[in-house]
């Protein structure tokens, strides 16, 4: 059965290689593990959640009885679509069922099976489309009733893989955000501290003499000038 929608939370599917990569190094952040756990959550089995409305559809399509149906190609392809729906309901489906329950919580394992039950709906619709068209009123509503069933429970797996990759991507934050901040501790305990400056050299100034007063360079009388001793008597 081909599958129509694309893989959107393959970007998530590295947790597992960063959570091995760094637990080592997350586990001496006890405060910031016990702080991130609150957000955890546990997914249900995804069996859980749609068999019930796989069943439904199993028993809803073998008690179509198409030689009650108009003739035509109409009705052909109806045959066509329910006889892929019996063969992945008896052979592809249990498998992918097997698998996510083994781990509801791995992305790896849940997306293979909506994208199966995703493709299932699809060949539902068209089988509804044509009973309403050529089939009985009978098998309308049965195929109708199995068709909501069965959106009701792709709809609540849906949610829950994307919870699921929220919280794997929170937990890829947390961690990425643990090791910088023990690298960057462990850097700056490696990083040895500046060495002390030395202080600069004085520099000695010599004192610059002073110059001689006036008195002294005139303590000479000049020549015809009367000495200030007083002469003998």
């Amino acid at each position: 059965m081909s599958i129509s929608r694309p893989l959107v939370f393959a970007a998530v599917f590295v947790l597992p290689t960063m959570w091995c990569t760094a637990q080592s190094t997350a586990a001496n952040s006890s405060g910031s593990s016990s702080g991130s756990g609150a957000n955890y959550f546990t997914p249900s089995a995804p069996s859980d959640i749609l068999q019930r409305s796989l069943d439904e559809v199993r028993i809803t399509v073998g008690n179509v009885r198409l030689d009650k149906w108009k003739r035509g190609s109409v009705r052909d392809e109806a045959g066509t679509n329910i006889d892929a729906i019996e063969r992945d309901l008896q052979g592809t489906l249990p498998a992918l069922l097997k698998d996510a329950d083994s781990a509801p919580g791995t992305l790896t394992k849940v997306l293979p099976l909506s994208r199966n039950v995703d493709a299932l709906y699809d060949v539902m619709v068209h089988v509804v489309e044509a009973a309403r068209v050529v089939g009985t009123s009978e098998n309308v509503g049965q195929l109708q009733q199995a068709l909501t069933d069965l959106e009701k429970a792709r709809v609540v797996l849906d949610n829950q893989i994307q919870q699921t990759a929220d919280m794997q991507e929170k937990q890829v934050l947390d961690l990425r955000n643990t090791v910088q901040k023990q690298d960057a501790s462990l850097r700056a305990a490696a990083t040895p501290p500046p060495a002390p400056k030395c202080p600069a050299p004085s520099t000695t100034t010599r004192r610059r003499r002073s110059k001689p007063s006036a008195s002294k360079t005139n303590s000479n009388p000049a020549p015809g000038t009367p000495s200030t001793q007083s002469k003998p008597q």
